[in-house]
């Protein structure tokens, strides 16, 4: 048998987590770049007609988006990093469907009622944000698949045990051996000898 010394268990390959956010990083990048097509850069954090299918669309909105998708892309080529940027969107994107709830009247209290919307999100964009958040925790919480990384010249041979025959259990075996002369001996009965004699002599 072989036993292993030094043995560790490593994250092995392309991570489940590294995918997730390399595909977020480049929706995010797409969504943000039509975006900016679509309004220039006219109007920063002011409303624009002009959106995405359901969803608003300003410039500044659109910047978060590719800014989003570049780090999600540059933190998808390490299973901690792809991790971190889980993290990332889970509590950005969570601040912001709460700041959403609180611009569509849902949540009453609103301490960010004087920066107004310069974001110009609307309810479509708020439940977005909410799908974006609970990605980014599936992202942080998937578990990697792991290998046990055994080095080659750290393995070691069990050593053989060799039974060793001691003085006690000689003794111990002579009685048993003695007993077994004598059973043997009766079952086979007396034996009859018969004197050699030279030739020639009378009997």
């Amino acid at each position: 048998m072989v036993h292993a010394k030094g043995a560790r268990i490593r994250v092995h390959g392309l991570q489940p987590a590294q995918v997730l956010a390399g595909l977020a990083g480049i929706a995010f990048l797409v969504v943000g770049i039509i975006g900016l097509t679509r309004t220039g850069f006219g109007n920063f954090a002011g409303h624009h007609d002009v959106g995405f299918w359901r969803f608003s669309a300003n410039p500044l909105m659109s910047i978060v988006r590719v800014v989003t998708g570049v780090v999600g892309l540059l933190l998808a080529f390490g299973s901690g990093r792809a991790r971190t940027f889980g993290w990332l969107l889970f509590i950005g994107y969570g601040l912001l469907f709460v700041w959403g709830l609180m611009i569509d009247g849902l949540i009453a209290t609103n301490p960010f009622a004087n920066a107004g919307n310069p974001m110009d999100l609307g309810p479509a964009d708020t439940w977005l944000h909410l799908g974006v958040a609970a990605l980014g925790l599936l992202i942080a919480v998937l578990p990697a698949r792991r290998t046990i990384h055994v080095p080659e010249d750290e393995t070691v041979d069990e050593p053989t045990v060799v039974e060793q025959r001691t003085d006690t259990d000689r003794v111990a075996e002579e009685p048993r051996r003695r007993s077994f002369l004598r059973r043997d001996h009766k079952g086979r009965g007396p034996e009859v000898t018969r004197e050699e004699r030279p030739p020639g002599l009378a009997h």
